[in-house]
Order: C-alpha cells, then structure tokens, then sequence
C-alpha cells in the first residue's frame, strides 16, 4: 500500500497509540458499509486506478454517488493510501472514460432513432424536440461543460451530446475541464476534512434532492399545461 502507513482508509482517532482510554470514545465515521465501503475496498485495493474505476461506474449509473466516492477519495489521499495528484488524475478520467461510454450509446441510437421514439410519447410534439436540437446546436458546449459540475445532469448530459454527434475532440475537452473542477472540489474537500468527510456527502446529497425537486416539478408543470391545452383544444372542437 503506498504510503507505508498499512492504516488503509479507516479513519483513527487522534491520540489512541498515546492514550488507550480514548478508544472506548464513540468511533469516528468508517467506511465500512454501503457505497462508500464498496469503494474505500477499491482504492484499498487498487490505489488510484480502482478510484477511476468507481467514478467511472458512477458516470454509467448515476445511483452510484459521486458526492460519496471523491470524497472518500480525498480521505484517502490524506492517509497517505494514494497521492493527491494520483486522486484528481484518475477520477477525472474515470469521468471521462464513463462520459464517453455514454456519448457513443447517444452516438449509436441516434437522431432519426430519438425522432421516431419521441413521435411515441404522449403529451410531446415534434416542434418540442426540434426546439431542443436547436438550443442544443448553439449552448451545446456550455451544456456539456457546466452540467459535468450539476448533480444527476452529470451524466445525463453526455447522451444529447452523442445524439446531436458534437465533435469527439470538443466534448473530451470540455467534459475533462468540467470533470476536473467537480472532482477537485469534492476530492480536496475529502482530503482537508480527514474524518468529517462525510460532511460533504451530506451537503452535495442535499444539493442532488434540490435538483431533483425542480426537475420533477418541472416536468410536472409541462405535464398539466399540455393536458389544458389539450383539453381546451377538444372542448374547442366540439363546440365548432
């Protein structure tokens, strides 16, 4: 294990090789279970490859909880079971990787496949879509950009970026810059608390709900306009 320290990712509690009363104290959060056991086991086993790996997968099946993994990540850096700099690189391109994992699934179902599978969907029209593509084709870049740094839209966004095929070269870079600001942030964030990492998990967690509210609103809100403006068209009709 790099670092020599052999303490792997369980945090210590300061003061316990000096004074053995201070283990009876409440323990301090581990790692133990769940997500975050899952991938304390990775970068244990791994280093920074198996960090890469988890946020990677995270890109894939958005579940999967960045705001647990970098963190966690970071801690690890601060026990000395990898560098920082091995941290930020490889879960940055395990964003990366997953991202564009992602952009060719968009890339192969393709445009005319979106086309015929919107044109199924209730409560949506043609214009809707087309709407989309348009806005897409002028703030695609920033779309891409700032989305790797929103909670779920993070992988989400890579999918529009197939479908709408924006250059390969132009969304590496752009989800590379996006990825690397994300996960500084949350991996130093891990890295300087030590122990209170979970801090952060619990402030982005809050952050991801946010969001999630608002688009299920929003959507709600599409929803029960489309159904008015249906039902006033068939009140129209039948009173001509």
């Amino acid at each position: 294990m790099e670092g020599g320290r052999g303490e792997g990712l369980r945090p210590q509690t300061p003061g316990a090789a000096v004074h053995h009363t201070v283990l009876t104290m409440s323990p301090s959060p581990e790692p133990a279970d769940g997500i975050a056991g899952w991938a304390a086991g990775l970068v244990e086993t791994l280093g920074g490859p198996g960090a890469g790996a988890a946020i990677a997968l995270e890109n894939l099946f958005p579940p999967l909880p960045s705001e647990v993994i970098l963190p966690l990540t970071g801690f690890a850096a601060g026990q000395g079971t990898i560098t920082l700099a091995s941290a930020l690189f490889w879960t940055t391109l395990g964003s990366v990787v997953g991202a564009v994992v992602l952009y060719w699934l968009g890339l192969l179902f393709g445009r005319d496949r979106m086309h015929a599978v919107w044109a199924r969907l209730p409560l949506v029209k043609p214009g809707d879509l087309e709407r989309t593509e348009v806005w897409f084709a002028r703030h695609g870049t920033k779309a891409v950009f700032l989305g790797r740094m929103v909670p779920i839209f993070r992988s989400l966004v890579s999918v529009p970026a197939g479908v709408e095929r924006m250059r390969l070269p132009v969304f590496v870079v752009l989800t590379t810059l996006g990825s690397l600001i994300w996960n500084s942030v949350l991996v130093l964030a891990g890295y300087w608390l030590g122990d209170g990492w979970e801090v952060v998990e619990s402030s982005v967690g809050v952050l991801s709900k946010v969001v999630l509210v608002l688009v299920v609103v929003a959507v709600g809100v599409y929803v029960a306009v489309r159904v008015r403006n249906r039902s006033a068209g068939a009140r129209h009709r039948r009173a001509s």
